[in-house]
Parts: structure tokens; C-alpha cells; sequence
């Protein structure tokens, strides 16, 4: 009986993906990512301004300070790495967003 569950599950969670990628061939423009325009494109451009702006920066050296003064207080490297690794995380998370999803593949890249 306990099988026979599983085998139905996986066999719906199988028609599920099924009917998600056929909805995605089918209306390509559902799920266009890169839009640059939409309800949430003045939010996305606010967080931006401020990820890479004053607040931003602050922000980020706030996490760096606190990752070194962790790492003197822990004694640990892993601490100090946090806090640059946060910080430098917070700044570029934007660009990272933007290279991510701005990609084009050429028809050179094809072959």
C-alpha cells in the first residue's frame, strides 16, 4: 500500500512538471524575466539605488566592521569572511541580478 503512494505521488508530481513546462512553451511571455517594465520594476529600481547607493555602502561596511571585530572577539577567520563576503554580497548583488538575467546567447556560443 505504502508503494503504491509513492508511485502516485511521484506520478503526480511527473504530470505536474509535465503541465509546467508545456504552460511555459505555450506562453513564453508568462515568464519573461528580464522585463524591464511591470508593477514591480519601481521597486526593483529603488532597491538597486539603495543597494548601490549611500545606504548601500553603509550598509556594507557596517558588515565588514562587524565581521572583523567577530573575527578579533572569535579569534576565527570564518567570522572576519562572513562580514566581507556579506558586505561585498550586499553591494553587487544588484549587477549579479542584472549579468544574470540581462544574459543573451549568440550564435556563436552555439556551436
Amino acid at each position: 500500500m505504502m508503494k503504491s503512494n509513492n508511485l502516485k505521488q511521484a506520478w503526480l508530481w511527473s504530470l505536474a512538471a509535465l503541465a509546467v513546462t508545456a504552460a511555459i512553451l505555450a506562453f513564453p511571455e508568462w515568464v519573461q524575466a528580464a522585463s524591464t517594465s511591470g508593477p514591480l520594476s519601481d521597486v526593483y529600481t529603488s532597491l538597486t539605488e539603495w543597494a548601490q547607493g549611500n545606504v548601500g555602502k553603509t550598509v556594507s561596511l557596517g558588515m565588514i566592521l562587524v565581521g572583523i571585530v567577530g573575527g578579533i572577539a572569535r579569534q576565527s577567520l570564518m567570522s572576519f569572511a562572513t562580514g566581507i563576503g556579506g558586505g561585498l554580497g550586499l553591494y553587487n548583488a544588484p549587477t549579479i541580478i542584472d549579468t544574470v538575467f540581462n544574459a543573451t546567447l549568440h550564435a556563436g556560443m552555439l556551436n
